[in-house]
């Protein structure tokens, strides 16, 4: 036998199906870029996994790997006792949860619905006393730290929600994410997650901008980040962006078209709570100009190259 953070693992297939019958059904709904990694995760932690996506190259994908598919939301909530939803936005949440054939109508009382998504946290807090009538919890949990994270199980998740739901789901967000941070009521993780938003927008903006003016006085990208990143200038999104600048990858972990929608969610709520948010339109309105320039399916460290191509620079080392 041998411990895992999950319990005792045993060394037949009799013990492993018997650990593996203690688990919730979780079931998945959304098998992107994100979503499928996160999938395959709670898969090698031993949950029986039920998915769903459009795509069925991803089902299938999972599938071989152990999941069972379903033909809807509603049959993925039939089967399941925790639902996750991993979607683009708050329109595609909203008509599978509540949708016709969606989650609502499979779910039984008792069952947790998460929501991973990034999306208007106004619209959680219309979804979930729909589902608290029918005796269905709601966890709202978005996610920070991309394709690498979502891979790796290393995710940031913030959690809104009654707190005992959260500690009874805790096993299964733990087989996902390193930090996992109750926020406070349905609704706090998607307002927490905006902010994280807005905070990765505007440093990535400031690093094309400031990289741009040191690269047009004539100066090395790679020595100006060696220079920097152990001062208050550092973190973490110098480190994981700047080099994608300097090598010219701007292959997707988290795309512009992404990002857009998430400053976009920010500013209505931003509207809807009476707070300007200036600097977070701006930034807004440079992913506008850079999807349409064709990048909307680069990664948002993209937002780059709208200064490199007002100061006619390259930032790029070597």
């Amino acid at each position: 036998m041998e411990f895992t953070p999950y319990g005792i693992r045993g060394g037949n297939d009799k013990e492993d199906t018997e650990e593996k019958a203690m688990k919730k059904t979780v079931g998945f709904i959304g098998l992107g870029i994100m979503g499928k990694p996160m999938a395959k995760n709670l898969l090698k932690a031993g949950f029986p996994l039920v998915v769903f996506s459009r795509s069925k190259g991803p089902v299938e994908e999972l599938v071989k790997e152990g999941a069972l598919s379903a033909g809807s939301p509603r049959e993925v909530a039939e089967r399941s006792e925790v639902i996750i939803t991993m979607l683009p936005d708050s329109a595609e949440v909203k008509e599978v949860i509540l949708g016709q054939d969606g989650v609502i109508t499979g779910v039984k009382p008792n069952s947790v619905v998460m929501d991973m998504s990034s999306i208007n946290p106004m619209v959680t807090r219309e979804i979930a006393p729909v589902l608290k009538k029918k005796g269905v919890e709601m966890l709202d949990a978005p996610v920070s730290g991309g394709e690498t994270g979502a891979i790796e199980g290393t995710l940031a998740i913030m959690v809104g929600g009654e707190k005992a739901v959260l500690e009874n789901s805790m096993e299964i967000l733990k087989a996902m994410g390193k930090s996992i941070v109750h926020v406070g009521e349905i609704g706090a993780g998607g307002f927490t997650k905006l902010v994280n938003q807005i905070i990765v927008a505007l440093n990535i903006a400031t690093l094309g901008e400031a990289f741009s003016l040191g690269v047009k006085a004539g100066l090395d990208p790679q020595a100006m980040f060696q220079a920097i990143r152990g001062g208050l200038a550092g973190s973490r999104v110098l480190e994981t962006k700047a080099p994608m600048i300097f090598e010219r990858n701007f292959k997707p972990g988290f795309k512009v078209k992404l990002h857009h929608k998430d400053l976009q969610n920010a500013l209505s709520s931003g509207k809807e709570l009476g707070v300007p948010l200036p600097l977070s339109s701006l930034v807004q309105q440079i992913f506008v100009s850079l999807m349409s320039k064709g990048k909307a399916e680069s990664d948002h460290s993209a937002l780059a190259t709208f200064f490199e191509e007002l100061a006619q620079v390259e930032i790029k080392a070597g």
